[in-house]
């Protein structure tokens, strides 16, 4: 019997390097930079930039990479809507994480002020 689709344990499985591109992708089209990407990263887990390339090359997944980050404290203030779900509602931490990460990316795509994506209280 084949097991039911479990999206919490497909987010921790799939791999940081899988998804990366994509969000370069995503923020370059609209204008915005990697480098501002990796703010954007840096902020919501403390990678620095040689931190986050290690782990796209160790090909580490996403259960991986959070477990090994800091997660900002402010990231609580991520709220909205992303991929469907709202985000200060998901009760899975890792997805929630995951969709933090999401929401940022997004967020930077639509040309969102740095000061605004990056939350201080």
């Amino acid at each position: 019997m084949k097991k039911a689709y479990n999206q919490d344990e497909a987010i921790a499985r799939m791999t940081f390097a899988s998804v990366y591109p994509h969000y370069v992708t995503k923020v370059e089209k609209k204008g915005r930079s990697e480098a501002d990407l990796q703010q954007v990263i840096e902020w919501l887990t403390g990678f620095t930039k040689d931190q986050v390339q290690t782990l796209i090359d160790d090909e580490v997944t996403f259960e991986e990479f959070f477990n090994k980050a800091v997660v900002n404290p402010n990231a609580k203030l991520i709220k909205g809507v992303i991929c469907g779900y709202r985000v200060e509602e998901i009760e899975n931490t890792l997805t929630q994480q995951v969709r933090y990460m999401d929401k940022l990316v997004d967020e930077l795509a639509k040309g969102r002020k740095m000061e605004k994506i990056l939350r201080e209280e």
